[in-house]
């Protein structure tokens, strides 16, 4: 017959590292200040106004599409992960902000499709990858 009299300890499950509190603003505002770049950038290599009217009329669709990648990612669970937060972060950034554009009345052309592509991908998934790396050479130290 088993011992009733003796407690067991309680189960615990395996605990979630959660980022810091310094790693999810971190990465939400370099998000956005990138996307904000990726637009001043464009507007200026097509010689257009750079005033903050015409480049967050450029940006918001992408911004709009990023804050949605960060939703469907669940992202602030782990903030700078490339695979597969990262990664779908930039897809539906891309994919979004280009249907916002078009949706809203600007284009979509295929260069620019492969430009923004390129770039966000370089932006969203580069600064994830430098973060992570000093993160882990923080944790080894």
């Amino acid at each position: 017959m088993p011992d009733l009299t003796m407690k067991q300890a309680p189960k615990t499950l395996p605990s979630k590292r959660l980022p810091s509190k310094k790693t999810l603003p971190y990465a939400i505002i370099a998000d956005v200040v990138l996307v904000l770049v990726f637009a001043l950038s464009g507007r200026s290599s097509h010689h257009e106004s750079l005033d903050v009217g015409g480049i967050l009329t450029t940006a918001w669709p992408f911004v709009a599409a990023l804050l949605a990648g960060w939703v469907a990612s669940r992202n602030w669970r782990s903030p700078v992960r490339v695979w597969p937060n990262g990664v779908c972060i930039w897809v539906i950034t891309v994919m979004g902000g280009m249907i916002l554009r078009v949706v809203s009345g600007g284009t979509a052309a295929t260069a620019f499709v492969i430009v923004a592509t390129v770039v966000l991908g370089v932006f969203l998934l580069g600064h994830r990858a430098l973060a992570a790396l000093v993160l882990r050479r923080a944790a080894r130290s």
